[in-house]
């Protein structure tokens, strides 16, 4: 929340932003190499598996993770350096933030659900769907706040006509007074 920050901090917030989301990619790593380690060291009370055939937990979670992917590098490739280090000159987006407000979110979250099923583990997959769901939905409503301050009404526009996460999934009936 770089503008939010900027009006307690000033101009160094932006600088401290992109200092705290490099800190998340490496939390985001630690979970990575946490649920690869469950492979070989799983808890034993927890060890439920997906599927007795491990390369179902394989084949479904390449289903899921080829399209996120692909969604998660266009949203890269169009989000551009803002991605990593928010900038304060930034304009909204084009390309696929047409069409959804959130494509990093819709790319990545799942995958850590795709990695679960990947070591074939129940608990995990139950884990980081109740993660995903928690962590999106928070980080949406505080990044969403952040963007009315940052761009305004034609953030307020914007978001009233582009879903957040699904395309054809648009709040129906909101005023501009309900967005803010």
């Amino acid at each position: 929340m770089p503008v939010t920050l900027e009006e307690q901090r000033g101009e160094e917030a932006w600088d401290y932003c992109r200092r705290i989301r490099y800190w998340s990619f490496g939390f985001a790593a630690i979970m990575v190499l946490n649920v690869i380690l469950w492979a070989w060291f799983p808890v034993p009370e927890l060890s439920w598996q997906l599927n007795p055939d491990p390369m179902f937990g394989i084949v479904v979670g390449l289903i899921i993770a080829i399209p996120c992917l692909v969604i998660l590098i266009i949203a890269m490739r169009d989000a551009g350096a803002e991605m990593h280090a928010p900038d304060k000159e930034t304009t909204l987006h084009g390309g696929i933030y047409k069409k959804i407000r959130h494509p990093g979110a819709l790319g990545e979250m799942p995958l850590y659900v795709v990695l679960a099923m990947f070591v074939n583990s129940l608990f995990l997959v139950l884990w980081m769907i109740v993660y995903v769901s928690i962590y999106t939905a928070i980080n949406i409503y505080y990044e969403e706040k952040d963007l009315v301050k940052r761009f305004g009404s034609d953030y307020i526009e914007y978001r009233e006509r582009t879903p957040a996460l699904l395309p054809g999934f648009r709040r129906k009936g909101l005023t501009t007074e309900d967005n803010i």
